[in-house]
């Protein structure tokens, strides 16, 4: 029988908001998972299943890169910003050409201090040119609530058109389905008139779902599988996770197994592999930084990180690969050395269910970045043989638009 207290460690070890003491706020699924055998840990500030009795951890993660799986995440936190310069302004806070964005398209993105350090990433979805809706992170939720109502206050008080509802999980949930068989399975709930086939990568719509209108749905996720997250009413979420279970073999999934799936799809957590002191050159997220964000330096930080786009840095987010037989898994501030010096520090680690081996990502030198460079571990003072190795470890199967 899988024990929580001797798992718990190895598949959080990224999980760094994750407590087993002191439930958390409950989400409108909580009495659901309860019945449903989770186990419920707090995780930032909110009671959340990390795993259910039918599956252990390792079993559920490769359930849903087999099959599919559905995720309790409506401690996110969900806004809608409403008026015809709420794009521009979102942008001033943002490093994401909003404005370019197409309408039903989203983008990820990072709100920076002005060192250009990261403070949140967010998905910034636009789904009209008066009208966004944002995700960003429970973890960060009071920060990210001030940073954007300063932003809109800050508009208004230029007399643009702009104002701002943030959504609590009382009133609106979000659930995660992921994995290769989710579409079809999501398919048999749509009504006739409605279709998955268009909806690519970072695309949503609104529609009706398992007879529950105004539901938005979303392609994306943080597995690196194909899947949506579902924007619904709370007082509809159970039967809509109630529907999902019944339309196919669909199975519950959490925190444990979200975990080691986005750190083998080399996504990042924040305040583990990013945080305030980190930029996203240095986080290996330039492509956030939109062209014409670079040509306008109108963004936090702009200085300091078009300085170092240009000049470079001098160490940089990299996937690492544990070598040798059965080494033990590196998890968040391992020390990385090369040649007797300290050159790094690991910031998520995990056995890979799905790879077979230990992967980590971190911290090193930029000069050690190269694919194949060996470096060492140092594990419970012992260490141990890795290498730089190209992230995700496991290869995406997002469902993107063809090219032409």
């Amino acid at each position: 029988m899988f024990r929580l207290s001797n798992r718990f460690p190895a598949f959080l070890g990224g999980l760094r908001h994750a407590s087993s003491a002191g439930e958390g706020q409950r989400t409108a699924l909580y009495d659901f998972h309860v019945q449903k055998g989770g186990k419920l840990v707090n995780f930032g500030g909110y009671a959340l299943p990390v795993q259910y009795s039918d599956q252990s951890i390792i079993a559920s993660h490769l359930y849903t890169r087999q099959v599919g799986s559905i995720f309790d995440v409506s401690h996110m936190l969900q806004t809608r910003v409403f008026g015809k310069d709420a794009a521009a302004c979102l942008e001033s806070v943002c490093t994401a050409d909003i404005l370019g964005t197409p309408n039903g398209s989203g983008t990820l993105t990072v709100f920076t201090n002005p060192e250009g350090g990261i403070l949140d990433d967010l998905i910034v979805n636009k789904v009209s040119e008066k009208e966004l809706y944002v995700v960003s992170n429970a973890a960060m939720k009071q920060q990210d609530m001030g940073i954007m109502s300063a932003a809109v206050d800050n508009f208004k008080a230029q007399g643009k058109d702009v104002t701002i509802e943030f959504l609590t999980p009382t009133d609106q949930s979000l659930v995660a389905a992921q994995g290769p068989q989710v579409a079809t399975n999501l398919s048999k709930l749509l009504p006739k008139n409605a279709s998955l086939e268009q909806l690519y990568f970072m695309t949503s719509f609104v529609t009706t779902l398992a007879g529950i209108p105004n539901v938005r749905i979303t392609r994306c996720g943080y597995t690196g599988e194909d899947g949506v997250e579902i924007s619904v009413e709370s007082s509809q979420v159970r039967k809509l996770t109630e529907s999902l279970l019944e339309s196919g073999n669909l199975k519950l999934a959490g925190l444990g197994a979200r975990d080691s799936l986005r750190l083998e799809a080399g996504l990042c957590l924040y305040g583990s592999d990013i945080d305030a002191k980190t930029t996203p050159v240095e986080a290996a997220l330039a492509w956030l930084v939109a062209k014409r964000r670079r040509a306008a330096q109108d963004f936090q930080g702009a200085q300091v990180i078009l300085s170092q786009l240009k000049e470079g840095v001098s160490r940089r987010r990299l996937g690492l690969k544990m070598l040798g037989a059965k080494p033990p898994p590196a998890r968040a501030g391992v020390a990385i050395f090369s040649q007797g010096q300290q050159v790094g520090q690991v910031t998520s680690g995990c056995p890979s269910p799905s790879a077979g081996y230990n992967i980590a990502m971190g911290y090193v030198s930029e000069q050690l970045k190269a694919p194949g460079t060996k470096v060492e571990l140092k594990v419970r003072d012992k260490l141990y043989e890795a290498e730089i190795v190209k992230m995700p470890f496991v290869k995406a199967n997002y469902y993107n638009k063809p090219k032409k």
